[in-house]
């Protein structure tokens, strides 16, 4: 077979968010790149991650409200019970994506990046070989991401599916089980109980959300009550049932049962993807299952790194984008380093959880006095008139020189304020220069600077 070969500076394994960002920016800099994707460009973030789970989320979120217009609803709407055809809904999620996809083509092609459709193979740190095409490069850059867990003991087929096959239904089970009750898990399952499924969640620990802390996840769990999913915590699951639909569990009081399902959807996390590339032939430090970095992405070989997933928690695409544009300027000779002082994590639950920096006990594990405070959305006119009175707001500050440490908040909508947490943080803000903005009325964000004020002890609305 004839090998065909090209060189180039920056050659990137991998088109999700990490891989592309790096792509753009590297070829903004005029660096010479070539980026190889075996599927489709935006990874899992755009194709069967982030994006799509919103769409289902909103359109979750839309039929659930047209159903409550079918009753009794405060705002005086009535309307007839709704219907939905999951066909349509897929299609539209899937033109979104693909409207976001061939952007990302585009703006690869603009800026003079070569894409290769293919599934790479690393023969050493200076060359890939991607079908008959060997690529020589100087820096090789790993954006392989993620890909779930399976269940050794119930492997995903059938009637056991993973958070791809989840949004991409061509049905809707009458009942959903969810191995896990982390925030994939808990994602997709209330989306699913919001298109009218039942749905039943199995989680091991003794509460939803395991990683984050017990008042945040108050009101996601009050969430679950009102709508009905059911729970079953302290609980483990044995494997598939007898007849294939449903599954085996050992639950909270030590009873072995069989919970009925038409589907099974298995979300106990997510792993680097480090098979089926050639990476063990690298020899890299490893940091257990992830790739030792440095704080500029460096492996432990000379110019071969590696970003995102692959390289440990958190792992969130915004991380990876960060992570590949700093690499694009290292790699053009700028001075860069990923030292962020916090990284936001969201969780699209309803309600949305938001945690960026430390919280109250992070703060005094690591021995960092602090203050902090809370302002209840039951008291924001906005969240009323949304109906979405749930939830707070939570600011950490030190307690010597008030700087914000922290910030956390559980309730409707309140992904949008991550923003506005992480700039304090990183602007290094003290509370009274939270307290002492303006903040417009009537919105959520008032909550942010009430809770500024309530630390400083003068919270006007509360």
């Amino acid at each position: 077979m004839a090998i065909n070969t090209e060189n180039t500076t920056l050659l990137i394994i991998g088109g999700g968010p990490g891989g592309y960002v790096a792509a753009i920016r590297a070829g903004q800099l005029g660096i010479s790149t070539v980026l190889v994707e075996g599927a489709d460009l935006g990874g899992t973030c755009l194709n069967i991650g982030c994006i799509p789970s919103k769409a289902l989320i909103h359109a979750a979120d839309a039929f659930h409200q047209a159903a409550g217009y079918a009753g009794e609803s405060p705002l005086g709407i009535r309307t007839s019970a709704p219907t939905i055809d999951v066909t349509r809904t897929v299609a539209w999620k899937d033109g979104i994506v693909k409207r976001l996809t061939g952007g990302v083509g585009a703006l690869l092609k603009k800026n003079g990046v070569k894409v290769v459709q293919g599934w790479a193979r690393i023969l050493d740190g200076k060359t890939v070989e991607v079908g008959e095409l060997r690529i020589h490069c100087e820096h090789l850059l790993l954006a392989t991401g993620s890909q779930p867990v399976e269940l050794p003991f119930m492997p995903f087929g059938g009637t056991v599916v993973s958070s791809t096959e989840a949004l991409a239904p061509d049905t809707l089970p009458a009942h959903l089980v969810v191995v896990g009750a982390g925030y994939i898990g808990l994602e997709l399952g209330i989306a699913y109980r919001k298109l009218g499924a039942r749905v039943t969640v199995v989680e091991a620990a003794g509460r939803v959300l395991p990683a984050y802390d017990d008042e945040l996840v108050k009101p996601v769990a009050a969430s679950l009550k009102r709508l009905g999913i059911e729970l079953h915590l302290e609980s483990s699951v044995l494997g598939l049932a007898d007849d294939g639909r449903g599954i085996r569990m050992k639950n909270g009081g030590g009873d072995d049962v069989t919970v009925e399902a038409d589907r099974v959807l298995v979300a106990v996390g997510r792993r680097p993807r480090t098979e089926g590339y050639g990476l063990e032939s690298l020899l890299l430090d490893m940091n257990g299952r992830f790739v030792r970095i440095d704080n500029q992405c460096r492996t432990s070989m000379r110019n071969v790194w590696a970003i995102g997933d692959l390289t440990g928690e958190p792992m969130l695409a915004h991380r990876a984008m960060a992570q590949g544009e700093m690499v694009a300027e290292i790699v053009a000779g700028k001075r860069r380093h990923f030292t962020p002082s916090a990284i936001p994590a969201v969780c699209f639950t309803d309600p949305e959880v938001v945690v960026v920096g430390m919280t109250p006990q992070e703060a005094a594990t690591l021995g960092v006095e602090c203050i902090s405070a809370s302002f209840p959305f039951a008291a924001n006119g906005r969240a009323m008139t949304l109906e979405a009175t749930d939830g707070f707001v939570r600011v950490v500050a030190r307690k010597d020189n008030h700087v914000i440490v922290g910030w956390q908040a559980v309730g409707g909508a309140v992904s949008e304020l991550a923003t506005a947490f992480i700039q304090s943080i990183e602007m290094g803000a003290q509370l009274e220069d939270v307290a002492g903005t303006i903040h417009a009325h009537p919105t959520l964000g008032e909550a942010v600077q009430e809770a500024a004020l309530r630390a400083l002890g003068h919270a006007l609305h509360v």
